[in-house]
């Protein structure tokens, strides 16, 4: 959806647009094509999925990344009053909203099934110690 957005805020712009845009160092690069990057220009990599195997470990982090893509969209949305950018990005925050509450109730549910005692230092289905 993200580079939906972004292919139609820059498909029609014209050579001074997009040099008075600051558009321009992007637009050597990549032209008008999408190439994820974050707003700071790193570009996007695989190693930022991560997985231990632990459940505790991967629900916080699914918890955190959900957390992390709703203030972007927050930040998006302080940004642009465009409707044709801010309803599709209002969508997107949602989301995240309730994935972060479905990952939250996974994690409860996981730590109700575990030695709660225990749950930050190990996971018990592993460590017998």
């Amino acid at each position: 959806m993200i580079s939906a957005i972004v292919y139609q805020l820059t498909r029609n712009l014209t050579i001074e647009e997009i040099k008075r845009s600051g558009f321009d160092t992007y637009f050597v690069d990549h032209t008008a094509g999408i190439y994820p990057v974050s707003a700071a220009g790193v570009p996007f990599d695989a190693k930022y999925f991560a997985s231990k195997g632990d459940v505790i470990t991967d629900l916080t982090e699914d918890l955190a990344a959900e957390q992390k893509a709703r203030t972007t969209y927050d930040n998006i949305l302080r940004l642009t009053d465009d409707p044709d950018v801010r309803d599709p990005i209002k969508f997107l925050r949602e989301r995240e909203i309730v994935h972060f509450q479905r990952f939250g109730d996974a994690l409860r549910i996981s730590q109700d099934k575990m030695n709660s005692k225990n749950f930050y230092a190990y996971n018990p289905a592993f460590d017998n110690d």
